[in-house]
């Protein structure tokens, strides 16, 4: 099994007195070899931490001794140090299937790991579950977990996962539910294959057998211009509107029942169908915002308001790439790195780079901004091509093409959700691009502060 690497050493932490340095390799702690983060985090808990390192061919028993609740000081290179667990479905909507030649090979990675949707957020349908798996969740109390369900009917469910396990393994989603582990579930929408009808049924279903779930999504299926299946295509302006209406009737029925909305519609949706996304306050506390759930409502109410908008989920697409290390139980994005412009801020006029739904997003907001000099750069993105339209999966490639012959004179501004560990996923970095860029939080409150408006009208979305 791969050990873990140590990767930082905190100054004067009870790692460095006890001698570790960066680049060990963790072979056991007090006695015990941790699979993944978690096990880590539990072993480094610990008052007396006794160390097994492997450091240049040779095998050191080091002694950490530290007060209670003081950490040990020690970041290390993944989350997962076994094999992460690959996802072994083979969905026609899958979005990896989808990638170009040619980026990170880690981007690659397609995991059914409920570790890492614990740790990151990201989504397991399951059909890798087992007992075992369960006892840990269930004893460590591994929660929240989110889980893709898709469709409700066994029939359904196993075919558009081509796996015929998917036709069973929402019965650990029950089993999870049972035992009090907080789970957040999504459906993937393909036209023709789980909407309309199946769409209804699937929410029925999730009434009647999962009323538990923490909160639901439906999302649409992202295609790029390199998806080879033929029945995989974007949704029809009319189709947006009719998940819409099939999700807004199920609200009400689920408020009647539950007391509560349960299930949302991806923001995607609203801007497909060319309706207004729902006020900030119906999205519960925003606990899918990085699945593209109430992320309008939040960020127009952070812009409005200059205060960030607290927000009870985690985790992102392409977060966990890179083996990434978690803090604690929790991986946090990394702090952006900073590409400052090399030029005094000034007063210089403003370009704000996004996507192109990020454009008829912050269109109406930066109107009642005060600023006549504040302008948005809408850059498409033909990298991937086809119905990818998020500032989220933005590349350098786009951008340097988008940039080209930009004026030195303005600043430039860039969200940092664009950027994993300081780079691109084609593996660009802000620094290939030929003007300089300031690096913003993906937050209403911090593009305010960054453009400096001066006065604010209220945007109708956000109240």
């Amino acid at each position: 099994m791969p050990f873990p690497q140590v990767v930082v050493v905190a100054p004067a932490s009870a790692a460095a007195r006890a001698g570790v340095l960066v680049g060990d390799e963790i072979r056991s702690m007090n006695g015990a070899v941790p699979r993944d983060v978690i096990e880590y985090q539990v072993l480094a808990d610990e008052a007396v931490v006794e160390l097994e390192v492997a450091r240049g061919g040779l095998v050191l028993e080091l002694h950490a001794a530290k007060h209670a609740g003081e950490p040990l000081g020690i970041e290390v290179s993944s989350a997962v140090f076994d094999r992460i667990r690959t996802c072994d479905n083979h969905c026609e909507f899958c979005f990896i299937y989808q990638l170009p030649k040619g980026m990170r090979r880690s981007l690659y990675v397609k995991d059914d790991d409920y570790r890492l949707s614990f740790l990151y957020g990201n989504f397991t349908t399951l059909t890798r579950f087992t007992e075992l798996d369960l006892e840990r969740v269930v004893t460590e109390r591994l929660s929240p977990l989110n889980v893709s369900i898709h469709a409700t009917d066994p029939d359904v469910r196993a075919r558009m996962l081509r796996n015929s396990r998917g036709a069973t393994s929402l019965r650990w989603l029950r089993a999870l539910l049972d035992h009090g582990i907080e789970v957040h579930g999504q459906i993937v929408v393909c036209p023709g294959v789980n909407d309309g009808a199946v769409l209804h049924d699937t929410l029925a279903g999730m009434l009647e057998r999962f009323p538990e779930l923490a909160s639901a999504a439906a999302v649409p299926l992202g295609v790029s211009k390199f998806s080879n299946e033929p029945a995989m295509r974007p949704h029809t302006r009319e189709e947006a509107g009719a998940v819409l209406d099939a999700v807004e009737e199920w609200q009400d029925r689920f408020r009647r029942a539950l007391g509560r909305p349960l299930v949302h519609a991806s923001d995607e949706y609203y801007l497909l169908a060319g309706r207004d996304v729902p006020a900030a306050a119906s999205y519960e506390g925003f606990p899918q915002h990085e699945n593209g759930i109430g992320m309008v409502a939040a960020f127009a109410r952070a812009f409005e308001s200059g205060r960030a908008v607290a927000f009870t989920g985690h985790g992102g697409f392409f977060q966990s790439v890179d083996g990434a290390p978690a803090e604690g139980y929790r991986a946090t994005r990394a702090t952006p790195v900073a590409f400052r412009a090399r030029t005094p801020r000034g007063t210089r006029p403003v370009t704000v780079v996004t996507g192109e739904y990020g454009g008829g997003v912050l269109r109406p907001l930066l109107a009642g901004a005060g600023r006549d000099d504040v302008e948005i750069l809408v850059v498409r993105n033909d990298y991937f091509g086809g119905t990818t339209a998020v500032a989220g999966l933005l590349t350098g490639t786009d951008l340097l093409s988008a940039l080209s012959g930009a004026d030195p004179g303005r600043r430039y501004l860039l969200p940092d959700v664009c950027l994993n560990d300081g780079r691109f996923l084609d593996g660009l970095t802000p620094t290939d691009l030929p003007v300089d860029v300031e690096i913003v939080e993906t937050d209403g409150a911090a593009l305010r502060r960054a453009i400096g408006a001066r006065r604010l009208e209220p945007v109708g979305a956000s109240r």
